[in-house]
């Protein structure tokens, strides 16, 4: 079994999403479980060579631990962009070999790296080689005309053989042809069976399971079934209270726990010095509408965010205010 600060973690954690996973999402995260390993969203290593790395790169030590996910297929390049992440103490690097995006595509990385497991092999024993901390990679199960009982496990296996001991399986085929971005995260069928099956495999390695779970009950089922952990995207970041606010205790043993009302009055000093620093509040607020999701009040909440959030000289008030459509209902 792989020996790492982030195996543990890696029990529950919280997917890289594009444009949804960043430093102020992860924040929030963070105040709602200590425990699960949150991901950034996909960085490209041209962009972190090349690009304003503090601005791609920095993150509130509070969020730790954090995972870096980039995109490439360059071996050269991914470890050079992995030995400068690793400079801004991320805790794991992991590569990106299941977005289906077009731009992705076009870039000859991320979904369509299951097609060559050579290279993805290459890549992570370059990035291996640049960094002491872990090397992980995020993968579908296939892509295409690909027969997934046959592609995941040779890339499982050959992967591995680079010295990768960590990957997060999505459940489903990307569809490369054909379908968009969105209907890949929905339309091909989940085969969780699958998934599960290469845990008998390789139980050496430390496979965690992802793709259309949106409740603890389901992670307890699949850690209880063998699995070493479990990725949880959308309902994370839709309802996070649902998801986050009992991961600790339930996933991790962990029995200290927050509401969600005390989790708004913490981000309060981070969202004053965001704005301080020439910030906006719907910046960060963007992550927080679905804070109460099922409860009375919620959706006066988030009209009243929605509302106010992008005027001029908004701040923390506008937070409270919100806030006390939901504490009105609840007294």
């Amino acid at each position: 079994m792989p020996n790492n600060a982030t195996t543990a973690a890696a029990r529950l954690s919280v997917a890289p999403m594009m444009d949804w996973t960043d430093r102020h999402c992860r924040y929030l995260h963070r105040l709602m479980s200590r425990h699960a390993l949150l991901y950034t969203e996909m960085v490209t290593a041209p962009a972190i060579i090349h690009g304003d790395r503090d601005r791609l790169l920095g993150f509130d030590a509070a969020e730790q631990p954090v995972a870096l996910q980039v995109g490439g297929s360059d071996p050269d390049q991914l470890a050079e962009a992995a030995r400068i992440a690793q400079g801004y103490g991320y805790v794991e690097i992991n590569l990106n070999c299941g977005c289906p995006s077009d731009r992705v595509q076009s870039g000859s990385f991320g979904a369509v790296l299951m097609e060559a497991p050579k290279l993805v092999a290459d890549c992570v024993a370059a990035m291996r080689a640049a960094v002491d901390v872990p090397v992980t990679v995020k993968c579908r199960i296939g892509v295409d005309d690909q027969d997934p009982a046959t592609v995941l496990p040779d890339f499982l296996a050959r992967v591995s053989a680079a010295g990768v001991d960590r990957f997060s399986v999505h459940a489903r085929k990307a569809w490369l042809q054909g379908l968009s971005p969105k209907e890949n995260r929905d339309v091909p069928p989940l085969d969780y069976d699958l998934a599960l099956q290469m845990k008998g495999l390789f139980p050496h390695l430390h496979l965690s399971i992802n793709g259309g779970i949106e409740t603890l009950d389901q992670a307890e089922g699949f850690l209880a079934k063998g699995m070493d952990g479990v990725m949880i995207g959308r309902a994370a970041y839709h309802t996070p209270s649902a998801v986050l606010l009992d991961a600790d205790a339930r996933i991790f043993g962990d029995p200290l726990r927050r509401s969600a009302e005390e989790v708004v009055h913490l981000m309060l000093p981070y969202i004053a010095d965001h704005i301080a620093s020439g910030g906006r509040l719907g910046q960060i607020t963007r992550h927080m509408l679905g804070l109460f999701q099922g409860r009375p009040g919620a959706r006066g909440w988030r009209r009243h965010l929605s509302e106010n959030a992008h005027a001029d000289g908004a701040g923390p008030d506008v937070v409270l205010a919100a806030l006390e459509h939901v504490t009105r209902l609840a007294a």
